[in-house]
């Protein structure tokens, strides 16, 4: 493992791994410990922009190469994250702080997403369209974007880039990805040692791993890529969306979350409480799907409450590297601290706490929180960490209006003995994404994934995945002569 940290700790663009020439190091430090586990010099705007360049050049005859023969170093690429599975889950759990759980959980999901993009390379389909012009032939031809510049997270960054640059390469793009600075190896150049040892012509895949601190808003005004696919908060979404559309290039949002998992009276309250601590707590709580809010009829909320308290208490928290921790640390000393003071304001909100986790360094175990003001702004809010807010309510209707007070409409679930009036339940929900008697954390390659409202625009996944990474061209053919008015 030690290898990634020393070999991908440089910028990976046109094709060579080389150093950044920017003015400071972003250093990458394991959240649990505090290892320093590699440096990396920033790249500056102008290495953004050779970066950019380089994919546009590649991309022209990646293009126009069999797609049978792109889908093969899609294939091998699958092949290799199989091979390393184990030293690729080391350095998830030394770079984010993942458990084996969580590593497990991300690289699964990766693997299915890579087995997707194999066959989108044969996916795209064009088609033949009638004219009101006698002897006009419209051939519709879907085509590749050009160039897609990428911007990962720190939760799930292994999966959330591949998601965009697998598929985008199938279809016969280009790709410039921009890791989050924390994730620098697992989000970034890590996916870019996979690709080049699959036999990725160079160039096609550039990694810059810097800060806007360095380029500004260079990634997102650079005028090679057509599409930027972003992962992350709803405040810096808003930012993309505005430069993209400024420089009419499109953009796709995944954005944050308030999801909520909704008990109705009739639900099986064990499995629900499985539900709901996994959908609150997996990753501790760092996936934009998490239900924050735990919603419960007030008719069995008692024995809901004293099963989901006691499950909360029985997780353990520690080391990531342990296979028995469930909860390991978060991200960076900022989100601890910011949790922290989540769960101050709740209590001098007049919240009850039923758990109440203590913090040491970037280990924040888990609280529950319940009795939170019904305006308090905790409940409209995303709460990237293990906080969970326990609310009673009476009566479909009202757990319906309190699910949807909110700017944020990703995911959610209910559950109910009735499947029927769970569906009936999840369509009055303003979310992307709701499921039945399940949890509120579900990602699969052939399903539209992303959300409503401050939660993103667009889809990924399957074939909304052709439409972000692809456009469709017009060519008609007129046989015969067409008649002009002059």
């Amino acid at each position: 493992m030690p290898s990634y940290f020393t070999d991908l700790a440089q910028q990976y663009i046109d094709g060579e791994w080389r150093p950044g020439s920017g003015s400071w190091d972003i250093i990458d430090f394991n959240p649990y410990d505090g290892e320093k586990l590699a440096s990396i010099t920033t790249a500056t705007a102008d290495e953004v922009d050779q970066a950019y360049r380089s994919a546009a050049r590649a991309q022209k005859e990646w293009a126009a190469t069999n797609p049978y023969a792109r889908r093969a170093v899609l294939e091998k690429a699958l092949r290799l994250v199989e091979e390393r599975e184990r030293e690729l889950t080391e350095v998830i759990i030394a770079e984010l702080g993942g458990t084996h759980l969580k590593a497990g959980f991300e690289l699964h999901l990766a693997k299915e997403f890579l087995r997707e993009s194999v066959h989108l390379a044969l996916r795209p389909e064009g088609s033949i369209l009638p004219s009101p012009a006698d002897g006009k032939e419209n051939r519709v031809y879907r085509v590749p974007v050009g160039v897609v510049g990428v911007i990962s997270p720190f939760n799930f960054p292994f999966l959330l880039s591949l998601k965009s640059v697998a598929p985008a390469l199938a279809l016969g793009n280009g790709v410039v990805l921009k890791p989050h600075q924390d994730t620098p190896i697992v989000g970034g150049t890590l996916i870019a040692k996979i690709f080049e040892d699959a036999g990725l012509p160079p160039g096609l895949l550039n990694v810059v791993v810097t800060d806007i601190a360095e380029i500004g808003d260079a990634f997102l005004e650079h005028p090679v890529p057509r599409v930027i696919s972003f992962t992350g908060s709803d405040k810096v979404g808003r930012h993309v969306a505005t430069v993209c559309a400024s420089h009419f290039k499109r953009s796709v949002l995944e954005l944050g979350g308030n999801s909520a998992i909704v008990v109705l009276d009739d639900a099986d309250l064990d499995y629900a409480v499985d539900a709901a601590v996994f959908s609150r707590y997996v990753h501790q709580g760092q996936v934009c799907m998490a239900a924050n809010r735990i919603l419960v009829d007030r008719s069995v909320a008692g024995e809901f409450t004293e099963k989901f308290v006691a499950k909360v208490k029985s997780l353990k928290v520690g080391d990531p590297s342990d296979p028995r921790t469930v909860i390991g640390p978060v991200i960076n000393s900022t989100q601890a601290n910011a949790l922290s003071s989540t769960v101050e304001q709740a209590l001098a909100e007049g919240a009850t706490a039923l758990v109440r986790g203590t913090t040491t360094d970037n280990l924040v175990e888990p609280s529950v929180l319940t009795d939170v003001p019904a305006d308090s702004s905790l409940l409209r809010q995303e709460v990237f960490g293990p906080v969970a807010f326990l609310i009673p309510f009476d009566g479909e209707e009202e757990a319906v209006r309190i699910v949807n007070d909110t700017p944020y409409g990703l995911s959610g679930a209910v559950h109910t003995a009735d499947v029927e009036r769970g569906v009936a339940f999840a369509q009055r929900i303003d979310t992307g994404m709701f499921h039945v008697n399940d949890g509120t954390v579900h990602d699969e390659p052939l399903v539209p994934f992303g959300g409503e409202k401050h939660s993103g625009v667009g889809r990924l996944n399957g074939e909304t995945t052709v439409d972000a990474f692809t456009t469709v061209k017009w060519i008609s053919v007129q046989h015969g002569r067409s008649g002009f008015p002059f």
